[in-house]
């Protein structure tokens, strides 16, 4: 027997009708990419979303369709989240620090009707223009004064777009499994492969991070999303914001120091979500200035582990708790989060800093665990650690028009990670697969290794990765970045690391650079970095 309520599809113009109608004087304020400031409302922006969605029909634009965007977090790519989605056709964010080549192979594979551009890449497409086969235009995300001289034949602009259509637009009914939106991953291996959001997934999704024993989002919230809206979609911070009429606040191109300082000031922001070098740049800019952030109640750090020296600095500087979670494009992002919990709340900050530092434990809806090499499951008592398994009604059941059946196991997804889950169920990474340190049968985490490393005062950036030993098949060594106009030797730390880490877990050189590799989601490429040094110890 089935039960009677009514069966109403999650979709996400529904977001928006819900914003408007019970928080219609709730902000929007978006640092544009020509200068200055924009402010409106969730009512304005419905408005703006349903002259979008007009003009996309006229432009020939189909549900199904695939509309690319390059572009920063602004309130007009917000307008393209909501509008493009709320008409049946599908977001695909391009990330424009990718590879040239990898752009227009996303762009060609994705097969992008029109792709809507900041003025910031125009120059970026053009040499690619020739090879963008299925586009059939491009609009400039700006007005006609700001419109540029470009190679680009036939530009449209994206204000003449909407002021040209009404806002009278009746969003349509179907099914919540369509498509919604399409991301690609940062191709560290092989091509960018897309995972292709339902609806459905990124409404649940959207629910699930607003909790509070999650990221904790409400009406009161006021939220800057520094993450990128072409990464992983922001984490789903838009669409969780729409949800409970949060004030929303875009910093645009600008994602400096000053720049977000000056935000987070005159807004009152109370809630961020970036990855750890956009706040070491921030605190670093705070330190330099004498101030603290003083509306800031919490901030979400993924992408990367979180140093405990950044988790201590927000902390016993700022007054604010950092929120380490985890996830990846396939699992829309979130998978485990490590909120401020009862248990956290009543212990010594010297206690709950190593806590804080794991992961986290997954929100209702998602599952894990840790299994060995041949598939079977292992304990969860915080010491044993294997492959990472996780499944969940937002996590990806294969990639878009690819077949990689390794990735996806009896209805789990590989992470590709290696982890250990203890028994209060918090997660912790030890290391992706293929990073992970084999010296002598153990294994040595290069991110714990790195983390211990950025605890010096003296270090902007460590890396670990593992060399060719003649002896034990592979040892640590740890490059570093110092900060300007700082000293500091491999004596000096060696003697550091000393009594932070297990005594063989020591690096068997540490090598200073001036600059270290990252993909295009801010991620150490350490695959480069391994051909560079893989004969380093060898060679000595």
């Amino acid at each position: 027997m089935q039960g009677q309520m009514m069966n109403r599809p999650l979709l996400i113009s529904g977001l928006l009708e819900y914003a408007e109608q019970v928080y219609p004087n709730s902000e929007i304020v978006s640092r544009q990419v020509e200068g200055g400031i924009h402010r409106y409302t969730y009512t304005d922006a419905g408005k703006r979303c349903r002259q979008l969605a007009n003009a996309l029909t006229k432009l020939g634009v189909e549900q199904g369709d695939r509309i690319g965007t390059l572009a920063w977090n602004t309130n007009r790519h917000y307008e393209l989240y909501m509008g493009v989605s709320g008409m049946g056709a599908i977001t695909h964010t391009v990330n424009p620090r990718l590879f040239p080549e990898q752009i227009s192979y996303i762009i060609n594979h994705a097969e992008d009707r029109l792709l809507f551009v900041d003025l910031t890449f125009v120059p970026l497409l053009e040499p690619l223009a020739d090879q963008l086969t299925t586009l059939q235009g491009i609009v400039v995300m700006t007005d006609r004064a700001h419109m540029p001289e470009s190679s680009l034949e036939g530009l449209l602009c994206y204000e003449e777009l909407l002021d040209a259509e009404s806002d009278d637009y009746d969003w349509p009914t179907f099914s919540e499994e369509s498509a919604a939106a399409l991301c690609y991953t940062s191709g560290t291996t092989g091509n960018p492969k897309g995972v292709l959001y339902s609806h459905r997934s990124t409404i649940l999704h959207a629910q699930a991070i607003c909790q509070p024993q999650a990221i904790n989002i409400s009406c009161d919230s006021t939220i800057l999303p520094v993450v990128p809206m072409f990464h992983v979609c922001a984490w789903g911070s838009p669409y969780a914001a729409t949800l409970t009429g949060a004030k929303m606040v875009f910093p645009g191109p600008q994602m400096d120091g000053p720049s977000l300082h000056e935000l987070i000031e005159t807004e009152k922001v109370t809630l961020a979500l970036g990855v750890p070098t956009i706040w070491m740049g921030l605190l670093a800019y705070m330190d330099e200035i004498g101030k603290t952030l003083d509306s800031v109640e919490s901030v979400v750090v993924g992408g990367a582990a979180a140093p405990v020296s950044m988790i201590q600095k927000f902390q016993e500087t700022h007054d604010i708790f950092l929120i380490h979670a985890w996830g990846m494009t396939e699992t829309s992002p979130l998978g485990t989060i490590s909120s401020c919990s009862r248990e956290m709340k009543s212990m010594p900050l010297a206690e709950r800093y190593p806590l804080q530092q794991k992961q986290g434990r997954p929100i209702y809806g998602v599952s894990l665990k840790i299994v060995d090499d041949d598939g079977v499951e292992l304990a969860r008592d915080g010491v044993a650690f294997g492959r990472l398994l996780i499944t969940g009604p937002w996590v990806a059941e294969s990639y878009f028009r690819e077949d990689h059946p390794e990735n996806f196991i009896d209805g789990w997804f590989d992470t590709g990670d290696v982890a250990t889950i203890d028994p209060q169920g918090y997660m912790q990474i030890v290391d992706r697969r293929k990073d992970v340190i084999k010296s002598g049968g153990e294994w040595i985490s290069s991110i714990e290794l790195e983390n211990a490393a950025l605890g010096h005062p003296a270090v902007a950036e460590s890396c670990v990765i593992g060399v060719a030993h003649k002896k034990w098949d592979e040892r640590p060594i740890l490059l570093i970045v110092k900060k300007l106009g700082e000293a500091i030797s491999q004596d000096d730390m060696i003697e550091f690391l000393t009594g932070k880490v297990a005594k063989w877990w020591l690096p068997d050189a540490v090598v200073f650079v001036d600059e270290l590799p990252h993909t295009a989601t801010g991620k150490l490429l350490k695959m480069t970095l391994r051909e560079e040094y893989q004969s380093y110890l060898l060679d000595r």
